[in-house]
C-alpha cells in the first residue's frame, strides 16, 4: 500500500461565473454530494455546468486560508441554509479530520468542525484521505476522522450529532486501521471502509462497515481477513493482517441491485476467509460475500507489494466492470460471474496494459452507444473505448493525472506533479486549458454550478495548514 509522497500545498479551486444570482452561482449543475458524483462512482457530473471550452481558460484565482490539507475531493450543496442565510457550500475534510464548510461564492469559512481529541494525533502519521458524503436530506454531512469514527454534522451549523450511536466507530484500533477512502451512501446506509497506514504496519484488516444513517448503528461489517467473523475485530485477534480497502472510490454501489463492490490490497488469499488482492461483490448491506475475482498471480502481487486494490472496480453499465492495479494493467470483468465459483482465481475477459499503475478512480461515460473509460496514472492519461465487448485504446497523453472527472462536456484531470488542472475534449484528448494549481497527491476536482473545486496537497507531508483557491472568470 506504499505510495510516493508529493509536495504538500493544499488548495481548493472554485469557479464562479459573472452575472450570477445573489448566491454567486449560475445554477447549472446542482449538488455534488460525494466522491465520483454518484453512488456507482462513475466520476461523470452534470451535463451542463456553466463552464465551456470557450470560457474555461479565462479563470482567475482568489486564495483563501483553509487550515488543513484535504488530500481528497470536496463535495457541494447548492442553496443550503447555514447560520440563517442561504449559501452554496463546498465541504472538505482535512487530513487530520477537520471538516470545513466554505462559501462557494465568497470563499468565506462558514464553519469548521474539529473532532474531539484532534490535538492528540494532529501532526502524526494518523491521517485520513476520506471525502465526506452528504445526506439525501441535505441537512447533514458525514465525515471521517483519524480516531476511527464517522461523524454526522449539521449542514446549518457544523454541530456534531451526538445521539444514539453517533459518532460511529468503525475500528477497534485507529492507531493501525485507517479510514482512507471516500464515504458513500445508499439505501439509508453510510458506507465506509478501512485499510492501514503508510508502511503497512500490522495488525490491521481491511473491512467494509455499513452504518444506519439515522442512528449511527453498525448494521453489518464484512472483514476481508477472518471473514467468518461478522463484527469489528480487535486486529491482533485475527491471525492475518492487511488486505486493505484503500482505493479512492472505496465502496462502489451497483445501480439496480445495490450490491457493493470493493477491491482489496496486499494480503493473504485462501478463497475461504482470506481475500487479499481481490475484487469482491457484497450484498447491499455488506452482510454477505456474493462473488470474487482474484487474479491467478495473487501470491506474486502480494509478495511484491503490487496491490490490486490501489483502485476500485469501475462499472461499465450493468454487466461489465474494469479493475486496474499497481501492476499497470486493466482487466475487463463480467459482473454476472466475476471469477466464477466463489473462492476460485482467474476468469477475466480481457487484460490490457496501461501507461502506469492506477492510484486513482477511472471515469466511465456513455455517449449514445459509446462507453469511454478515462484513466489517470503517474505516467500519463488515457482513454479506452468499449467496442464489441473489448477495450480499445482511443488516445493517450503524457500528462499524469489523478481521478479524472467528466462534466459539462469537458474532461478534467489534475496533474499533482505538474501542479495544474488539465482540461481536455473527452473524445479526442485535445488539450483545452491548463488551470494553475499547486502540487498534490490523490486530490481530484468537482465541477458544477459554474465552479470547479480542486483540493491540493499531500496528507503524507503531515501539514497542518492549507489554502482554498477560488477561480473566477474575468
Amino acid at each position: 500500500m506504499r505510495t510516493r509522497s508529493l509536495v504538500a500545498a493544499l488548495a481548493v479551486t472554485a469557479v464562479a461565473l459573472p452575472g450570477a444570482a445573489a448566491s454567486g452561482s449560475n445554477e447549472a449543475g446542482g449538488d455534488w454530494t460525494r466522491f465520483g458524483y454518484d453512488a456507482a462512482r462513475h466520476d461523470v457530473g452534470p451535463a451542463a455546468t456553466g463552464i465551456t471550452a470557450a470560457n474555461v481558460g479565462s479563470l482567475v484565482r482568489q486564495r483563501v486560508e483553509l487550515g488543513g490539507t484535504a488530500d481528497s475531493s470536496p463535495i457541494y450543496l447548492r442553496g443550503v441554509t447555514v447560520r440563517g442565510a442561504r449559501h452554496d457550500v463546498f465541504f472538505v475534510t482535512t487530513s487530520y479530520g477537520r471538516t470545513v464548510a466554505v462559501d462557494a461564492s465568497s470563499g468565506a469559512i462558514l464553519w469548521t468542525f474539529t473532532p474531539p481529541g484532534y490535538s492528540s494525533w494532529a501532526g502524526s502519521y494518523r491521517i485520513t484521505n476520506a471525502s465526506p458524503v452528504a445526506d439525501p436530506t441535505r441537512r447533514f454531512v458525514y465525515a471521517a476522522a483519524p480516531d476511527g469514527r464517522i461523524y454526522k454534522l449539521a449542514v446549518a451549523t457544523g454541530a456534531e450529532v451526538r445521539s444514539r450511536s453517533w459518532p460511529a466507530g468503525i475500528t477497534r484500533d485507529p492507531t493501525h486501521e485507517k479510514i482512507g477512502v471516500a464515504l458513500n451512501f445508499a439505501r439509508g446506509l453510510v458506507l465506509a471502509a478501512t485499510g492501514g497506514y503508510i508502511g503497512d504496519a500490522p495488525p490491521y484488516q481491511g473491512h467494509v462497515a455499513a452504518l444506519d444513517a439515522r442512528s449511527g448503528r453498525l448494521v453489518h461489517v464484512w472483514n476481508a481477513l477472518c471473514s467468518n467473523r461478522h463484527t469489528l475485530l480487535v486486529p491482533r485477534t485475527c491471525a492475518q493482517s492487511d488486505a486493505a480497502i484503500w482505493a479512492r472510490a472505496g465502496v462502489v454501489v451497483a445501480p439496480g441491485t445495490g450490491n457493493l463492490l470493493v477491491a482489496t490490497g496486499n494480503g493473504p488469499f485462501d478463497g475461504r476467509t482470506a481475500w487479499g488482492d481481490s475484487v469482491l461483490m457484497l450484498s447491499p448491506n455488506a452482510a454477505r460475500l456474493l462473488r470474487n475475482w482474484t487474479p491467478r498471480d495473487q501470491a506474486a502481487l502480494n509478495s511484491g507489494d503490487v496491490d490490486l486494490g490501489s483502485t476500485a472496480p469501475a462499472l461499465l453499465g450493468s454487466t461489465l466492470a474494469v479493475q486496474g492495479g499497481k501492476d499497470s494493467r486493466l482487466r475487463l470483468l463480467s459482473l454476472g460471474r466475476l471469477g466464477g465459483r466463489v473462492g476460485s482465481t482467474g476468469g477475466e475477459l480481457q487484460t490490457v496494459a496501461t501507461l502506469g499503475g492506477l492510484f486513482s478512480a477511472p471515469a466511465v461515460a456513455r455517449n449514445g452507444g459509446t462507453i469511454r473509460i478515462f484513466v489517470g496514472t503517474f505516467s500519463g492519461t488515457e482513454c479506452y473505448v468499449l467496442r464489441r465487448g473489448r477495450l480499445q485504446l482511443a488516445w493517450r497523453r503524457p500528462e499524469l493525472g489523478t481521478s479524472p472527472v467528466l462534466a459539462g462536456g469537458l474532461l478534467y484531470v489534475y496533474d499533482p506533479g505538474g501542479g495544474v488542472l488539465n482540461v481536455y475534449r473527452p473524445s479526442t484528448g485535445t488539450l483545452v486549458a491548463r488551470l494553475p494549481a499547486g502540487s498534490g497527491h490523490w486530490n481530484s476536482p468537482i465541477v458544477t454550478d459554474g465552479r470547479i473545486a480542486l483540493p491540493e496537497g499531500s496528507a503524507n507531508e503531515h501539514k497542518a495548514a492549507g489554502v482554498l483557491n477560488i477561480y473566477r472568470l474575468r
